[in-house]
Parts: structure tokens; sequence; C-alpha cells
């Protein structure tokens, strides 16, 4: 185990964290605010990395890609609140949970329709198709920093967003009591429309970024939208500032799990057994992770109320 690896595992585990961050600050805002349960926030996730892909081989832009994937997923994203999920608002979460798990079940049947059963092959742009020297003998993946880089810009521009106007304003208000901001006038229907196109685009800048990185697949959604789930629980309902926190953190210790445990376990076991158990203790400490944070702050690191 080199300072080099400890290095390149490091960004690795930033890197999917920020992209974590980018699918749970939606979903806490919604949760959050509307008390509404969306598990179909991950099937937006596989839409917008599939849109991405194809528009991509379709234009030869990867940028163009990204952009055209946020625009269309965020107006499907305001579709699908409009004509389906406003109406279960005032239901409990158990239909809300199994309404939008119908939704993920046809999403992804709509996307085998369209685009077959197999994996699309989505790529990086060539400009950031090679390595970049960070420190002498440590080279990193060009694209990889780049999700960094947009991952902490979407971060910054969020923060901003939700601290220094006045729409986050009327967001944190609602996130911490939406019964008194109705009261003081705040129009929340809204409002959370634009926080689910907000939401939406944000899924498919995730799914476009992390299409070259990851494979674009059937079901993609379902497993990171757990994660996504347990970014929320950890940082607190209705924070932004606890999605950050909380999705680096599920991000390193995933990453760190997966790198470094079969390592540990290689040096009491036979290699095989070692590289088999490894991946599963590190899937298993996301958990226990989440479970030390809420023994310590039951409401997560950092509630609605705090910011």
């Amino acid at each position: 185990m080199t300072f080099t690896l400890l290095i390149e595992q490091a960004l690795n585990g930033l890197q999917f964290g920020l992209m974590l961050f980018l699918l749970a600050a939606g979903l806490t805002l919604v949760f959050g605010i509307m008390d509404f349960m969306n598990l179909a926030h991950g099937s937006l996730y596989m839409i917008g990395a599939y849109l991405a892909a194809s528009i991509a081989q379709a234009s030869g832009s990867f940028w163009i890609a990204v952009l055209g994937a946020m625009v269309a997923t965020a107006a499907l994203g305001v579709l699908l609140e409009v004509a389906l999920l406003r109406r279960l608002y005032a239901r409990d979460h158990l239909a809300q949970v199994l309404a939008t798990f119908g939704v993920l079940l046809v999403a992804d049947d709509v996307v085998r329709k369209l685009w077959g059963p197999a994996p699309l092959m989505a790529s990086a742009p060539e400009a950031l198709a090679g390595p970049v020297e960070l420190l002498p003998d440590l080279f990193y993946p060009a694209f990889r920093l780049a999700v960094i880089g947009v991952g902490l810009a979407v971060a910054v521009a969020l923060a901003l967003l939700v601290t220094r106007t006045r729409i986050g304003m009327r967001v944190r208000a609602g996130a911490a009591n939406r019964t008194m901001t109705e009261l003081m006038g705040v129009r929340v229907a809204p409002l959370f429309t634009a926080l689910f196109a907000v939401g939406a685009a944000l899924c498919a800048l995730a799914g476009a970024m992390l299409g070259p990185v990851l494979s674009v697949e059937i079901g993609m959604g379902e497993n990171i939208l757990i994660l996504a789930f347990v970014v929320v629980v950890i940082g607190g309902i209705g924070s932004v500032r606890g999605a950050f926190v909380g999705a680096l953190l599920v991000g390193l210790v995933d990453t760190a799990g997966r790198a470094f445990l079969p390592l540990l376990l290689a040096q009491a076991l036979p290699p095989t057994v070692a590289a088999a158990v490894g991946p599963a203790l590190a899937a298993i400490a996301i958990y226990a992770a989440m479970v030390v944070v809420l023994l310590w702050r039951p409401a997560g690191l950092f509630p609605a109320h705090a910011g």
C-alpha cells in the first residue's frame, strides 16, 4: 500500500462522492420540503445517462450531449411531476413508494424498448481521454479530474443558490417547516415543480458524467438510488450541506473499502477468499457508517434547520 495508491483512491472517492451529491441534492430537497418518497429519481439518472450517450454518438460532442441530456431530463421530470407525482402528495409514504417504484419498472422497460437490452457505450471527450501527472509517478485520468471539477462547481452553485437567493430562502424555509412556509404565503407547489426539474437535471448530469466511468445499462439507477438515500439520511433530510458531506463520506468509505479491504484481508485469508469477501464488507461499511452517524446524531449531520 503506497502513498500514490492512497492519493489515487482518495480522488476516486471524491469523484464518486460528488456524483452521489448531484443525485442526493435534489432528492433531499424534494423529500425535505414535500415529504415525498420518490423512487423514480434513479430512473431519471438512468435516462439522463442514455440520452447523453445517444446525443454524444449523434453529435460527436460530449458537452453538447451533457447539456442536451440535462434539458431533456428536466423537461421529462416536470412532465412526470405534473402528470403523476403531484397526485400523490397527499397520500402516505407507502402509496408514494409503490407508485414511484412502478414508474421505475416502467422506465426500465421503456429504455429496454428504445435502446435494447445491451449496455450502451459512452466515451469521454478526446481532450480528456489521457492521464494527467499530478505528482511524480502519480498519473490520474483527466476525465475523472473533470468529473471532480464539475461536481465541485455544482456544489458551490447550489450552495450559493440555497444560501444567497430569495428562492433559496424559500427552499430552506420549506425544508425546515413546510406548513409555516405555506401560511406565510409561499406557493410551495410551483417551487416543488422547479426543484423537481433541477433535481432531474442534476440526475442527468450525474448520469452523463459517470457514463464513461461506469456502464450505461438498464437498472443502473436502482443501486445508486439506495446510496443516494443513505446520503440523505446521513446528511440530514432537507439539507444541501448535509447531502454534500454525506455524499463525500459515502464515496470515500465505499471506494476505500473496495480498494483496501481485499488487500488487508489477503494478509490473513487466501487471495480468492479475500477478493470475494472484501467488496461485500465494503458495502456493509457504508451502512455501518450510517448507523454510527444516526446513533450520534439521529436527525443526521446537518438537519434542515441547520441549513
